[in-house]
C-alpha cells in the first residue's frame, strides 16, 4: 500500500505548500475490491496523513450511506472505495471528479474475478481523460485478461515487477499432511492445540467457513468465520478480533480474505486442497512476510493427492510430510 501512497502524498503534500488554496476538491480515487481492503487502505492514509490538513474518506457497503454522501460534497483530497458502493453515489450525484488527477486500482486481479470490471469502466467513463490522469492498477498476477482488461485504462503503460512470477517467500515452510475428509477438523483441532500463534484458515465455501469455526469454537478454541454473507459488523468485529488476539482462528473464504495485512500470522492452512497456483501463493502469502518466518500447512485427503502433485509441480516447491 505504501509503495503507492507515500509518492502520492508527497505530491499532494509539494503540490499545497505551492497553492495553498489547492483545496476542496477530490484528486485522488482508490478502488479495492472488498470493504476490508478498503478500511485496511484508509487506515494507511489516515495514518500517513495524521499530521497534515489531507482529507479521505471510505467509501463500501454495508453500512449507511449518510456519511459518506456528506464527506463526498464536501470534497475530499482522497476516496477509498469499493466499485459498488461508488457506483451507487454516483447514480444520486454525490461528489465531483472533474479535477481527479490520481486513480489506483488496487488488487485490480481480484476485481475482475468478482464482477467488478463493469463497474470499473463505467467509474473511468466520468473520470478526466487520461492525458490529465495518471493511472496505477496493482496486480498480484498479470494474467492475459488482467492485462487486456489494463489496457482499456492505461495508456502507453509502464509495467514493473516485483519477486518472481507465482512465486511464495522463501521464508514459508510448507507442508502437507495426509488427513481422510471426515477427519479432518478434528486433526486441525489438536493441531492448533500443540502450535502457538494466530493461524488462518482457508475453505472453499462460506458454509465451511461457518461449520469450522463452529467446530472448532465447540472443541474450546477461538475461532471466527470471515465470508461474504457475514455482516459488515461480524466481518469486522472477525479481523479486529483476529488481529488483537480475541481470536486465534480466522477460518476464511479467498474473496473475504483477499486484502487482509496482518502482521504475525505463524502459520496458514489449506483445509482443502488450492484449485490453482494464483490461490496457492495468495494464501500463503499471509505469512512469512517481512522476512518473518511462517508455515503453510494443506491438509490433503486421498481423493485430493492428483491435484496436491500437479500443485507443487506448477509452484515449484517442495512440501514437507
Amino acid at each position: 500500500t505504501a509503495a503507492f501512497l507515500l509518492p502520492i502524498l508527497n505530491r499532494m503534500l509539494t503540490s499545497r505548500a505551492a497553492a495553498p488554496d489547492e483545496r476542496g476538491y477530490t484528486r485522488v480515487l482508490i478502488l479495492a475490491p472488498t470493504r476490508e481492503l478498503c478500511v485496511q487502505i484508509a487506515d494507511d492514509v489516515e495514518g500517513f496523513t495524521y499530521h497534515t490538513d489531507i482529507t479521505s474518506v471510505a467509501v463500501y457497503g454495508g453500512v449507511e450511506m449518510g456519511p459518506q454522501e456528506r464527506a463526498l460534497k464536501s470534497g475530499v483530497d482522497i476516496i477509498i472505495a469499493t466499485p459498488g458502493r461508488l457506483m451507487d453515489h454516483m447514480r444520486s450525484k454525490t461528489g465531483a471528479f472533474d479535477k481527479l488527477d490520481t486513480l489506483v486500482l488496487d488488487e485490480a486481479d481480484r476485481m475482475m474475478d468478482m464482477g467488478f470490471w463493469p463497474d470499473v469502466r463505467r467509474i473511468v467513463q466520468v473520470l478526466p481523460d487520461t492525458a490529465a490522469r495518471q493511472t496505477l492498477l496493482f496486480s498480484a498476477t498479470m494474467a492475459e485478461e488482467v492485462m487486456k482488461l489494463a489496457d482499456e485504462i492505461v495508456v502507453d503503460a509502464k509495467y514493473v515487477q516485483i519477486g518472481a512470477p507465482a512465486g511464495a517467500a522463501k521464508t514459508i515452510t510448507h507442508t502437507a499432511e495426509a488427513v481422510p475428509s471426515a477427519q479432518k477438523t478434528e486433526w486441525l483441532a489438536k493441531f492448533l492445540r500443540r502450535t502457538a500463534g494466530p493461524v488462518l484458515v482457508f475453505v472453499r465455501t462460506k458454509s465451511g467457513a461457518d461449520r469450522l469455526a463452529r467446530k472448532l469454537a465447540s472443541f474450546g478454541l477461538k475461532a471466527a468465520a470471515l465470508h461474504a454473507d457475514r455482516t459488515q459488523v461480524q466481518r469486522t468485529q472477525a479481523v479486529e478480533g483476529f488481529k488483537s488476539g480475541t481470536y486465534r482462528v480466522l477460518v476464511a473464504t479467498d474473496v473475504a480474505a483477499r486484502g487482509l495485512d496482518i502482521d504475525g500470522i505463524t502459520h496458514v492452512v489449506n483445509f482443502e486442497v488450492p484449485t490453482s497456483t494464483d490461490m496457492y501463493v495468495h494464501r500463503v502469502g499471509r505469512t512469512g512476510r517481512a522476512q518473518a518466518t511462517g508455515t503453510a500447512l494443506t491438509l490433503v485427503a486421498p481423493e485430493e493427492l492428483r491435484a496436491l502433485e500437479a500443485l507443487k509441480r506448477a509452484v515449484g516447491i517442495e512440501m514437507q510430510g
